[in-house]
């Protein structure tokens, strides 16, 4: 089991930075694969970045966004920069006990209750 608790989230105008944390709880984090994902009001959740050997982006944040992990603080990070209106929305951390990097949020175990981006125009 993991508990997966996000902070850093909040209001940012358009051309600003946020960094988000995911504080993960277990002995085991370093086998997870770990990823962000984020749900705008009527939308989908949608993939932004996964972390395990490699690094993978969504097309929309690649070149702005960072992803970064620490397994000896059992940590994961997200970085965003040059942020636009359009990157409004709940950010979810999540873990996968797969080994397989997945942008698809059905392949995840565990997730955060999310912390609120919010990027004003």
């Amino acid at each position: 089991q993991v508990q997966l608790v996000e902070s850093g989230g909040g209001l940012v105008q358009a051309g600003g930075s946020l960094r988000l944390s995911c504080a993960a709880s277990g002995r085991t984090f370093s086998s997870y694969t770990m990823a962000w994902f984020r749900q705008a009001p009527g939308k989908e959740r949608e993939f932004v970045a996964a972390i395990r050997r490699g690094i993978y982006y969504a097309d929309s944040v690649k070149g702005r966004f960072t992803i970064s992990r620490d397994n000896t603080k059992s940590t994961v990070d997200l970085q965003m920069n040059s942020l636009k209106p359009e990157d409004t929305a709940a950010y979810y951390c999540a873990a996968s006990r797969s080994t397989v990097i997945s942008r698809t949020y059905t392949a995840y175990d565990y997730w955060g209750q999310g912390t609120q981006v919010t990027v004003s125009s």
